[in-house]
Order: C-alpha cells, then sequence, then structure tokens
C-alpha cells in the first residue's frame, strides 16, 4: 500500500535474524512498529534470557521507555530477517497527538500487557510443569488463537513454549506428550491444535485439584 511504502521511506529500516534492537537496562530513545518478520522480547532470568512475547507484522513496542522516560525494561531481539518502522520520541508524541485512533490502539494495546503480565504471574504461581504448560496454551488460545476446523490454532513450537515458559525442554516435551495423549491438544506442523477450549479448561481444572489433594 502506498501509505505504509510512505511511512517505510521515512521511517523504515531493515534488521538481520539476531540483530539486538536494545539490551534491559539500556536508556529508550526509539519504539519500534513491526512491518515484517518477528522480534523477540526478552528478559534475563537469573543466568538465562526468557523470551516474554515474539510479535510480528502490526505490532508496536519500546514505547514505555519513551513515556516513562526510563531504561528498557525488556531486550528485543529479531527471531527473523525483517522491516521495522523506527519511531524518535518527537515523532511519536506528535502522533498520539494528533491521532485518535493511534492513541486509542496503544491504550488497549498496553491493557493487553497488563492482563499477560497477570496471566504470568497466575501461571507461575502452579507448581506442577504439566499444570503451567496446558495453562500457557489454554491463554494462547483464548488470546492468539487462530480458528480452524479442527479447532484454536496456537502457532507454537515446542521450542517457543521452552523459551517462553523457563521450563526443561524435557518437562515441556513431556507435559506437551501427556495432554496430546488426554485428547486435549494435537500436535500440528503449524504448532497446536485446541479442539475444544472449553474441555481444556476442564483438565487445567483437574490438574490443579489433583496437585493439591494428590493422586488417590
Amino acid at each position: 500500500m502506498a501509505g505504509e511504502d510512505q511511512l517505510f521511506q521515512r521511517f523504515g529500516r531493515e534488521f538481520a535474524k539476531g540483530s539486538v534492537l536494545f539490551k534491559e537496562g539500556e536508556p529508550g530513545k526509539e519504539m519500534y512498529v513491526v512491518q515484517s518478520g518477528k522480534v523477540n522480547i526478552t528478559k534475563a532470568v537469573r543466568d538465562t534470557e526468557k523470551v516474554l512475547a515474539t510479535l510480528g507484522p502490526g505490532e508496536f513496542f519500546g514505547e514505555m521507555s519513551i513515556l516513562n522516560n526510563k531504561p528498557r525494561s525488556a531486550g528485543a531481539v529479531m527471531a527473523e530477517d525483517g522491516k521495522l518502522l523506527v519511531i524518535d520520541p518527537r515523532t511519536f508524541e506528535a502522533m498520539i497527538r494528533g491521532n485518535v485512533e493511534i492513541a486509542v490502539r496503544l491504550i488497549k494495546k498496553l491493557s493487553d500487557r497488563l492482563q499477560e503480565t497477570d496471566d504470568q504471574v497466575e501461571n507461575l504461581l502452579l507448581r506442577d510443569f504439566n499444570s503451567r504448560v496446558v495453562h500457557f496454551i489454554l491463554q494462547q488460545a483464548n488470546r492468539r488463537g487462530k480458528q480452524t476446523p479442527q479447532g484454536t490454532l496456537v502457532a507454537m513450537n515446542l521450542a517457543e513454549l521452552h523459551s517462553r515458559m523457563g521450563l526443561l525442554a524435557e518437562e515441556v516435551t513431556e507435559a506437551v506428550q501427556k495432554t496430546a495423549k488426554a485428547k486435549i491438544i494435537a500436535v500440528v506442523p503449524e504448532g497446536v491444535v485446541v479442539p475444544d477450549v472449553n474441555k481444556m479448561q476442564k483438565y487445567l481444572e483437574f490438574l490443579e485439584m489433583k496437585e493439591r489433594f494428590g493422586e488417590s
């Protein structure tokens, strides 16, 4: 589209996979809008980098450091080759002041991120890794799932689940296999399909009860 081409000519930059856009703790000088490709938002947890979110086209990030003038609370790395719009603070403020639609989108996005933070805290309170994996997939299905004839598709593989949750790879694999064996999910090339979200919610409640009271 002509409008998007003009924006890219003015603000666009191309980045290769693995490019570090910014690191946690650095001062924030720009915000970013993803036009193509994917970006991992990362957080240092003990001695490892945990992927908090993977953002795709249409998503924006890095705005909080501009809004509150504080260091970056997380890092950002290109998950694949892509094109981004790089917006400086003055331009960002002008966009917010001059376009109500952009301001409303920003408010909605910040609200979504607060909810995602609540979901992450809730997930961390679950002690059993099976419950944590099921809880995470269920939340992703409810928030970002794509409806297909087979059910709700969560476009996320085992490696992404492992990096997002901070669990051991074996724990994620075991939990996914158990849940698939119970026919709560189906592993497909595109990710994970949840045939019945309500049934998965009941399965999670069953796991939580078993964790609380122990197996009979």
